[in-house]
């Protein structure tokens, strides 16, 4: 299915509403689950994404620890983006961000995320 990137620009705020936790492939042996590209462990963290009057959480996956991301911190997201995907009669969208970082940390020379 298709990958949609997201203009993180176009929203007002973006906040940590979950803190960074790995995400867990098999939970019977706790093994977690690694980037194919990178290598690095990806995590999760729930973002609520204000626009306007209206704010939606969802839960994104990074490759590489988010670091300094902390619960209600405002945060920059680079390269967001949602796919769609169907699984034996079930669906729902996967989010995905190159980076996530607070807001006050400086940007990285990959590129400039929401704020900026």
């Amino acid at each position: 299915m298709a990958t949609l990137p997201i203009d993180t620009a176009k929203y007002t705020g973006i906040i940590c509403a979950v803190p960074p936790a790995p995400r867990v492939v098999n939970r019977e042996t706790g093994q977690l689950r690694v980037d194919r590209e990178t290598g690095k462990t990806v995590y999760q963290v729930g973002l609520c994404l204000m626009a306007g009057t209206s704010a939606d959480v969802v839960n994104v996956s990074v490759a590489g620890e988010p670091t300094g991301v902390q619960l209600g911190m405002p945060v920059a997201v680079r390269d967001l983006v949602a796919t769609p995907w169907e699984n034996d009669g079930r669906h729902g969208i996967a989010f995905r961000a190159a980076e996530i970082r607070p807001l006050s940390a400086p940007a990285t020379s990959a590129g400039k995320g929401a704020g900026q």
